[in-house]
């Protein structure tokens, strides 16, 4: 009867409101999961913040079930979608995600300060929150980020345009993905033994072995991508369309993966590298083909 009171005479929730408030205690209740899960991962200070931010959450959905007197289950497909993140991209992107969504619940918060007392402190500890993830950031995975960029857009920028101009000259898919194959890994050896030294001349904080296995690792999975359709195609045309597109598809993955880990706008960076990984493919697009036709003339 009290907790009815509390919520049908003091606050006169209507169902749009009540609706808003269901929703935002199952975000709770599904965050609460979430990082306690992930506190389940790593030890020490980090494991700390996680199982504290783990209960608070916990405890902010305690806060909206007295409201909406119901019994609200995590979304079991967030905490897989999550652990999967977690899993493929580390603890830095997957915070950062988990950050957006603080930041939705803040808004949502601010909304509700006049007619929902107990949301100003939930707001102070979504904040703190916030402030804690950042502070929970491990940089040293970001260490390496230059490292895998270097190997990824030199990888696009030189085989998107060595694929376009062999698939005109050469108009053989196998050949055109033998040739773009032995390019790569020569390429991949070149770029790894380049950052190695680099690193090492440069002297910085990261380790030259371990950033020239990130560039080399970063341009061979690259290479993979974009020469295998030529192996599965007969036609190279329909190849180099389908090689293009992994091209837009690693383009897009890579960079609102940096987008999100920096802070930085996901449009300008992706423009950028599609504008110098395909102009250049252009490029080689029509060398090819004039050196098809010249060829062809000379035999």
């Amino acid at each position: 009867m009290g907790g009815s009171s509390l919520r049908d005479a003091d606050f006169k929730l209507d169902d749009a409101m009540l609706q808003a408030i269901l929703k935002t205690q199952r975000t709770e209740t599904t965050e609460h999961v979430i990082y306690g899960k992930l506190a389940k991962r790593h030890k020490g200070k980090n494991a700390e913040i996680l199982e504290r931010i783990s209960q608070d959450e916990a405890r902010h959905a305690s806060i909206w079930k007295k409201y909406t007197q119901r019994e609200v289950k995590p979304s079991r497909l967030l905490v897989v979608i999550y652990t999967l993140i977690y899993m493929l991209f580390g603890i830095t992107f997957t915070l950062k995600l988990m950050e957006t969504n603080e930041d939705k619940a803040q808004r949502k918060y601010r909304h509700w300060l006049t007619s929902l007392p107990e949301a100003q402190k939930v707001l102070e500890e979504e904040e703190e929150h916030e402030q804690a993830l950042i502070d929970l950031i491990d940089e040293e995975r970001l260490k390496y980020t230059s490292s895998i960029v270097l190997g990824l857009n030199d990888a696009l920028v030189e085989l998107t345009g060595t694929l376009a101009g062999l698939t005109f000259a050469l108009a053989n898919s196998r050949l055109v993905g033998l040739a773009g194959l032995i390019t790569g890994i020569a390429a991949s050896l070149s770029m790894a033994a380049s950052e190695y030294l680099s690193q090492k001349s440069e002297g910085s904080d990261t380790q030259p072995l371990k950033a020239s296995m990130y560039t080399g690792i970063a341009y061979v999975i690259t290479v993979a991508m974009l020469i295998f359709p030529f192996f599965f195609v007969h036609s190279p045309y329909i190849a180099l369309i389908w090689s293009m597109s992994n091209a837009l598809l690693i383009i897009a993955i890579f960079t609102f993966f940096v987008s999100i880990v920096r802070s930085t706008n996901f449009k300008p960076m992706f423009s950028e590298m599609v504008t110098v990984s395909f102009g250049v493919a252009t490029i080689s697009f029509i060398i090819g083909s004039l050196a098809n036709k010249l060829l062809g003339m000379s035999s």
